[in-house]
């Protein structure tokens, strides 16, 4: 048995990473701002605060941890967090755990992370990955997309969106491409890094790709809700997405994101790392995919439920 440590093992992707790691009969901890959360492991994982204001506190957790799975990220600014924020405080977890004798990070990233880029969640990314390179510990990089499954926010919301909708608006030309992976393809790939000390970064894809429309086709012909696709300018798509998050009480999506989108940015024609399919996925999930919408506030702000 070893030790190993995932950050936000009672959320989204770090629960998968942790169901995997107690299957190998390892000790699991975790770092997360939600001791409190509703969780399955009854116990069979320990929560401790990140601590990052309290290095030396941290520093302490991640005694005796062989290797530390990185998940911690924000997905766009908000008055509760910011990216300038969360590379900070993940540059400080890697310090932590250098000083603690971490043997091995597996660091979740992003495909086509760039330092140099102008966009804030890219560059962070970029900024970390050389970070991680730098600290001299062994580490695996891993860059996905976006990630479906379960918990999911964008696959689930379009779905959401589309059976609550018979117009579905579509940024520009819609074809700016995407290669999504599931997440617990993503978790079986994490832990099966965490065995290895070699340095690798793994552009973490699935075997499909689609362009932004075939998804939103693809999606509705699946669940039986084929609404119309309408093409907007980019600014509208903004506005549209900023009204529609009022009314949710919810971020929908980002002028950022949409440039990404728009960039190819989740896109490389990289080779798949992973099996699972998205269509056959959701056809196996089609009837409860996108019935409820999944709020990224709501998450943040209730710290117990279970998402």
């Amino acid at each position: 048995m070893e030790k190993h440590a995932v950050t936000g093992a009672f959320g989204y992707s770090g629960k998968y990473i942790a169901r995997r790691l107690l299957a190998k009969g390892h000790e699991v901890i975790t770092l997360t701002n939600s001791q409190d959360r509703e969780n399955e492991f009854g116990g069979r994982v320990t929560a401790h605060p990140f601590n990052f204001d309290k290095p030396e506190l941290l520093t302490k957790t991640l005694e005796g941890v062989k290797v530390l799975y990185n998940t911690y990220w924000v997905r766009f600014n908000h008055a509760m967090f910011k990216h300038q924020s969360a590379v900070e405080n993940t540059l400080t977890m890697f310090d932590c755990a250098k000083a603690a004798g971490v043997e091995r990070i597996v660091h979740v990233s992003i495909l086509n992370a760039d330092e140099n880029s102008h966009l804030e969640y890219y560059s962070g990314k970029g900024r970390l990955e050389r970070a991680l390179k730098e600290t001299g510990i062994s580490y695996a990089i891993l860059r996905p997309t976006v990630l479906f499954g379960d918990e999911d926010i964008l696959i689930n919301n379009i779905t959401y969106m589309l059976r609550k909708f018979p117009v579905f608006g579509i940024f520009g030309d819609g074809k700016y491409r995407m290669q999504p992976i599931f997440v617990d393809d993503l978790a079986k790939i994490a832990v099966e890094q965490g065995e290895s000390r070699e340095n690798v970064t793994i552009d973490a894809v699935c075997p499909e790709s689609f362009t932004f429309e075939d998804l939103v086709r693809t999606i509705g012909e699946i669940v039986g809700k084929k609404a119309r696709i309408v093409h907007i300018p980019p600014w509208l798509g903004g506005v549209i997405g900023k009204v529609m998050g009022w009314f949710l009480g919810d971020v929908l999506i980002t002028p950022e994101e949409i440039d990404g989108l728009m960039q190819d940015l989740l896109y490389n024609g990289a080779p798949p790392a992973a099996d699972t399919r998205l269509t056959d996925w959701l056809r196996e999930h089609k009837d409860r995919v996108g019935v409820k919408y999944h709020s990224e506030l709501a998450r943040r702000k209730d710290r117990k439920s279970a998402y």
